[in-house]
């Protein structure tokens, strides 16, 4: 398994999203919306890597609690959810647009059935310029 840190992390989630967009266009919705979901995780991640110091012997739970897949659950060892909680009172389409992307599980792999709708909610929800939560990572990573 390569190496992760946060630059591989954020080109990770970039990947993930170009991937999910080709897919999208080519009506391969379940394979985009669960491609969508990584590329939060990976950028969600990154913004974890950055908090460890390159000297720094890291506390062994938070590391363990860092395995996960749980979007809600890396938002919190992020550093960023006052701050994006926060955001919410005044962007209300960016805490809508979390609610839609909260809810991934990497067991969508097993799903079958995304609509184009579903696929295209969720790529907006993560990449809108204004209130995607993609785009409010990125910008904080």
């Amino acid at each position: 398994m390569a190496k992760l840190n946060g630059p591989k992390l954020k080109q990770l989630s970039t990947v993930r999203r170009r991937e999910a967009a080709a897919l999208i266009r080519q009506k391969h919705y379940d394979g985009a919306y669960y491609l969508l979901g990584y590329s939060v995780e990976c950028a969600l991640k990154a913004c974890i890597a950055k908090q460890t110091k390159k000297l720094d012997f890291p506390d062994k739970q938070f590391v363990q609690s860092a395995y996960t897949h749980n979007l809600e659950k890396l938002l919190g060892l992020s550093g960023l959810e006052q701050k994006f909680k926060a955001d919410f009172s005044k962007n209300k389409v960016l805490e809508v647009n979390w609610a839609t992307v909260k809810d991934w599980s990497e067991a969508s792999r097993y799903e079958v059935g995304i609509t184009s709708k579903q696929a295209r909610d969720m790529y907006s929800a993560c990449t809108s310029r204004k209130n995607g939560v993609l785009t409010w990572i990125r910008d904080k990573w």
